[in-house]
Formats: structure tokens, C-alpha cells, sequence
């Protein structure tokens, strides 16, 4: 994930800097079909591998070397670790940081290692750190099981519709908290021969919450679940241990992975070995493997460091990479195309997963998010495919109808669309005390739901009575300024980049006053160097909203709502939206490498709001080429369509 300082030759012309973006783009491609970039997130994915080898035995030197190097060099000025390039210290990010690299050998006085403590102090020491962090220093002995939070195993036998039942949390929650069930049942503590009294810094609890509030009430029942569990009814909860091994077993996927994700996938991996799994059982020894397939490498002029990829995003990557070709002008019948067509039809999901649960009469399609994740296709991607594919020429459109089908069936009850399920929309399990990292529920979100929505357009149905509850959905969700929040990317300039085209494609007037009021805040933010940038300390504070440094990516979003508005209405308006695109093209331009792409260190992606964020490599390229793409198309110099066209 190292990236080079720019390169860049003199500014080239829209359609030049989209000619050198596509070619860069296809050389990307996979010979399978597929695109896939490098997803970055924080060196917590390779501290807890680190943790995690180190429980199950298997931890070596070389691994434990090179990860150790890559944790050393993220390391900020003030001793601390970040959740994003640019950010805040994170205090939990920076103990696990700090236990990882004590457990590779280094000396607790190091400069580095000094650093550190004295910030993790600063903060609240471990006393403050997040309860996930918690866990993994009880694993090791270097904190007590009794001051951790208590979920039952039981819990997998509550009813679907019954509160906190495993299918209110979002999907890649509930594949967390029931392998974690068996973990913090068992209590298990391989002790570590160092300590961790350097990030202590004595501060008292926190007073409990008052009693007549959510929190305040779990907090208390967590007392009488501790209770329970010295003394549980042993045959339930047997049963309940084996219900949930089954549970776990069940949803391991054919590379070895847990959703595709790293937080069920190395707490499945502990529950099982827990459990009396050995590492040469087929689901331990796959799941230890299949990390491997996670692991990137990289020679640096400190040596070979290794660090995870939290994720891997090929379908969303591949969706697209062929919209953004499309756009560019490469006409439908290339053979990249095809390739990548082909490849995604043959992920398309054909079982039903964890979403039909709510939705049992409802039959399965769509696309995942990653190689492997039959149960936890997602709205997002599957309305990201349906927009390419629909543009190419398929002999057989049956997947489509099925995805667009399967889409229709995953509507929410208010019209707006989440993630992975159906209503995931209680907020009870938010207040259990074990819930102080990340989001835990799936509600729908204003940048799914218009993707949905102009999935839905694109296909012609805009009569359709979910793309009409869509749409108002959306009406309703537009914050005060104008805005949208964005779920899934970075963040009120995303929801709008993807709101405003979702809008017109269903028809909507780009003369309406939500759609002028959402242009009029994109223009009210964007930089002075003609870009667009908005740091992810907006979900935090929102006197961030649509400010940052530029960044390629959200420079990219903002034009597409603006070219989707066109240039209509009154002649000083349409004037100064045509200022805003040109300066934003010229911005792409004039900031292009020389290799074709864009530096992009910057995380413009999110796993959770506040608390997980993402950089996702291939952002950096395929947005901008679908914007300079738009903008071709739509102006009126735009040569001929052959010089968009780049030769494999």
C-alpha cells in the first residue's frame, strides 16, 4: 500500500488524462475478468493477526518481523496509531498496537514504545480502551474476564422476532457476537511473559448510567448474567454451545473466511479452537490458510513488511471498473468487457442466506461484495452489477431479472434500502454494554438506497412502486444544507454524489429545489484549487461536512451529481455550475500521475462511521475515469467517440 510521490508530466486535456486512466485501468484487470485494488484500513487487522497466531501457536518469526516492521513504520509523531491517514491517534488502535509489538520482542523503554504509553495514558489508558480491545488483553491474561462485558450463548436461541435475537444486529455484527458468545463463555488465558502496567493510568470506572435509561438497564443485567454464568443451567447451555458451533460451521465459506471479513473470521477461529478444533481440522486448517489470501507483501528500504486486507472487494471493484469503461466511451462489445462480464455472472448468488430470515418467500440473487459470501449478498453491489451489466449485451438476462427481483424484495418497510438485510432497524442492541465499537445494525442509508434507485431507473422503473418509495425516501433523508449522508464513503459529499444522479435517473427535475439545493451545497464546498476533499472527522464533528483536502475520488463524486444536473436553468446559475465542473475537471487533469492514475492517501471509504474507515486503491481511478468519461460525453467539443477508445 506504499505509494510514490507524484509523478506527473504537463497537464493533459480531458480526453488525454482519460485516455492515459483508461488504459492504466486495463492493465488492472485480472486475466479472470475481475479488478480488485489493495483495501487499507489500520494496523489493528495486523495486530490481532499477530495475537491471534500467537493463541493458536502458529506464530513465526518471519511473520511476526515483517508485520511488526509494517506497525512500527504507521506509527504517528506523537507515539500513537491512527484509524486513517491524516487522523487522530486512536486509543485503542495504539494498545493493540503496543501489545503486538511487545510481542514481537520489543523493549517496553524504546523511544517508540515510551511514546506510545505515554499517549495510551493520556487518553485513559486501557481503562478507556474499546471492549473488543479488552478481550484480546484477557485472552493473554492482561485483563480480567470479570471486567468484560457478558453475552450468552443462549442468545442463539432466542426467536427472530424476539429483541436482541443474533438477526437484529447487522450481519457482519451477528457473525461476530455468536463465535464471541463461546469465547467469553469459555474464558480461556494463555498467559504472555510481559505486562501491561505501562497503559494503565488508574482512573476509576465510569459511573454506571442512570437506571431508567437503555444502557443504564443492561449495565445492570450485566451484572446478573455474570451471575448466571458461574452458576448457567447446564443443559442449556450445552445446547446453546452446540447450537452456535453449528451456527459458526455453517457459514464458513469455501476459501476458508467468515463472511469475508476479518472479525468473524478470527473470532470463529478461536471459538473453534476453543471448542477442542484442532488446526488440522478442514475448518481450522482452511481458515488459517485462507488468511494468507488476505496478506499483502512489500519490500521497503527497511525490509520486507505484511500487513492484511480487513477485506477484498472484487465484485464491487469489477461493477465499477466496467461502469466507468462504459462511460468512458469503450464500446460494449470489448473483450475486457466480456471477460468481466462473464466473471460476474458467475458469482452471481443463487442460495438463500442469512437476509431471508425476514424475507423467506423472497428467491435468492444478486451479488456479494467479495470472492466468497454466499450468504451475505448485498443491495449495494448487486445494484452496482445491474448497472453494468444492463449496458452490455448478455445473452441471457435472467440473472439480472433475478437480482432486480431480489432487490425489490430487500425494501425496507420505510422505502429506503440498508446494506445485508431487511428492517435491521432495532436500536436495543446498541445500548448492551459489549456494543462500544463501530455499527452494529444495518438501517437503510441515503448512498444504498440511490444506487438502488437508479438501478431501478436505468431498467425502466420509474413507475415501479419501490423505485416511487425510493425516491421519496431520499426526498426525506436530505439533510437541511442540502446534503446526504454517506454510509458507505466519505461522507456527506459521497451521499450527495450518488443521491443527485439516482434522482434524475428516476426523473426527478434538476430544476426541483431539493436537487438545487443539494448542487448549491457541492458548490458552496468545493476548494479552492477546484477540487473536492471531505475529512472523515465529519462523522464526528459536522462543522466538517464537505471540507478536506482534495482527493481524487470525492473530486470525482461531486462532478457526477453536477454533470447528472446538466447545465439547465437560470443563465447565472447554469453559468457557475459549468464553473464548478471545469474547475473540478481541470483539478483531475492537472493532478493526473503520468502513469494514468491518481495519488490517493487519503481513506475516502467507511466500514463503520467514527470508527472504521477504508482506502479503497481502486477508487482512486474508476471514478474519475466515469466522471471525465460524463463530462466528455456531455460536451458539446467532445470529439468523436473512437478517441475515447484505448487499445488493450
Amino acid at each position: 500500500m506504499t505509494q510514490t510521490s507524484p509523478t506527473k508530466l504537463q497537464p493533459r486535456s480531458a480526453a488525454q488524462a482519460l485516455a492515459a486512466a483508461l488504459a492504466q485501468l486495463r492493465e488492472r484487470q485480472h486475466p479472470a475478468g475481475w479488478w480488485k485494488g489493495e483495501l487499507a484500513t489500520n494496523v489493528t487487522m495486523d495486530a490481532e493477526d499477530l495475537l491471534l497466531r500467537e493463541f493458536l501457536g502458529i506464530r513465526g518469526a518471519g511473520q511476526t518481523e515483517e508485520a511488526a516492521r509494517w506497525i512500527r513504520s504507521q506509527q504517528r509523531d506523537d507515539g500513537s496509531w491512527a484509524n486513517y491517514h491524516g487522523g487522530p491517534g486512536d486509543l485503542s488502535t495504539t494498545v493493540e498496537a503496543w501489545v503486538a509489538l511487545r510481542l514481537a520482542g520489543e523493549a517496553p523503554d524504546a523511544p517508540h514504545m515510551v511514546m506510545a504509553a505515554q499517549f495510551v495514558r493520556a487518553r485513559g489508558g486501557l481503562e478507556r480502551s474499546r471492549v473488543f480491545t479488552r478481550i484480546w488483553l484477557a485472552l493473554f491474561g492482561l485483563w480480567s474476564w470479570d471486567e468484560l462485558p457478558n453475552l450468552p450463548p443462549e442468545l442463539i436461541f432466542l426467536p427472530s422476532w424476539f429483541p436482541l435475537n443474533v438477526y437484529d444486529w447487522a450481519c457482519w455484527a451477528r457473525q461476530t457476537i455468536v463465535p464471541l458468545t463461546i469465547v467469553c463463555t469459555l474464558r480461556p488465558v494463555r498467559p504472555v511473559p510481559f505486562g501491561v502496567d505501562e497503559l494503565r493510568s488508574g482512573v476509576p470506572p465510569r459511573p454506571p448510567q442512570p437506571l431508567l435509561s437503555w444502557a443504564g438497564f443492561f449495565q445492570r443485567t450485566d451484572r446478573v448474567l455474570h451471575a448466571y454464568a458461574r452458576r448457567p443451567l447446564r443443559l442449556l447451555r450445552q445446547a446453546a454451545m452446540r447450537r452456535a458451533t453449528e451456527w459458526i460451521l455453517a457459514r464458513q465459506e469455501a476459501d476458508g473466511c467468515w463472511g469475508g471479513i476479518q472479525p468473524p473470521w478470527v473470532y470463529s477461529l478461536l471459538a473453534l479452537h476453543l471448542l477442542g478444533y484442532s488446526l488440522d481440522h478442514p475448518s481450522m486448517r482452511a481458515g488459517i490458510a485462507g488468511l494468507e489470501g488476505f496478506t499483502i507483501r512489500e519490500r521497503t528500504p527497511d525490509g520486507w513488511v505484511r500487513w492484511l486486507e480487513a477485506c477484498q472487494s472484487p465484485i464491487w471493484d469489477t461493477g465499477l471498473a466496467l461502469n466507468a469503461l462504459l462511460d468512458a466511451g469503450v464500446p460494449a462489445d470489448d473483450p475486457a468487457l466480456a471477460r468481466a462480464a462473464d466473471w460476474l455472472l458467475g458469482k452471481e448468488i443463487r442460495v438463500s442466506g442469512d437476509w431471508a430470515i425476514r424475507r423467506p418467500a423472497l428467491a435468492p440473487g444478486g451479488w456479494a461484495f467479495e470472492f466468497h459470501n454466499e450468504r451475505y449478498p448485498d443491495t449495494d453491489d448487486t445494484a452496482e452489477v445491474v448497472l453494468a451489466l444492463r449496458r452490455l449485451p448478455l445473452a441471457d438476462r435472467s440473472a439480472l431479472d433475478r437480482a432486480v427481483a431480489w432487490l425489490i424484495g430487500m425494501q425496507s418497510r420505510d422505502g429506503g434500502w440498508g446494506a445485508f438485510d431487511v428492517d435491521n432497524t432495532r436500536t436495543l442492541c446498541t445500548k448492551l454494554p459489549f456494543c462500544d465499537f463501530g455499527a452494529v445494525i444495518d438501517p437503510p442509508t441515503a448512498d444504498v438506497t440511490a444506487h438502488i434507485v437508479e438501478a431501478l431507473a436505468t431498467e425502466g422503473l420509474t413507475a415501479h412502486p419501490a423505485c416511487r418509495r425510493g425516491v421519496h425516501w431520499l426526498l426525506a433523508a436530505q439533510e437541511t444544507d442540502g446534503s446526504w449522508f454517506g454510509r458507505w464513503g466519505a461522507n456527506y459529499v459521497y451521499g450527495t454524489g450518488a443521491a443527485v444522479p439516482a434522482l434524475i435517473a428516476a426523473g426527478v427535475s434538476a430544476e426541483s429545489r431539493c436537487v438545487r439545493r443539494a448542487l448549491r451545497w457541492l458548490i458552496d464546498h468545493q476548494n479552492d484549487d477546484g477540487g473536492w476533499g471531505e475529512d472523515l472527522r465529519s462523522y464526528v464533528d459536522s462543522s466538517w461536512a464537505g471540507r478536506g483536502e482534495s482527493t481524487a475520488s470525492q473530486t470525482a463524486w461531486a462532478l457526477l451529481a453536477l454533470l447528472a444536473a446538466g447545465e439547465r436553468g437560470e443563465r447565472s446559475e447554469a453559468g457557475e455550475r459549468s464553473q464548478a465542473v471545469e474547475r473540478g475537471v481541470r483539478w483531475l487533469c492537472e493532478r493526473q500521475r503520468d502513469d494514468g492514475s491518481w495519488d490517493e492517501p487519503q481513506f475516502t471509504g467507511t466500514g463503520f462511521p467514527r470508527d472504521f474507515y477504508i482506502n479503497y486503491h481502486l477508487y482512486r481511478l474508476v471514478f474519475p475515469i466515469t466522471a471525465l468519461g460524463r463530462y466528455r460525453r456531455a460536451a458539446p467539443s467532445a470529439g468523436p467517440e473512437q478517441s475515447l477508445r484505448v487499445e488493450p
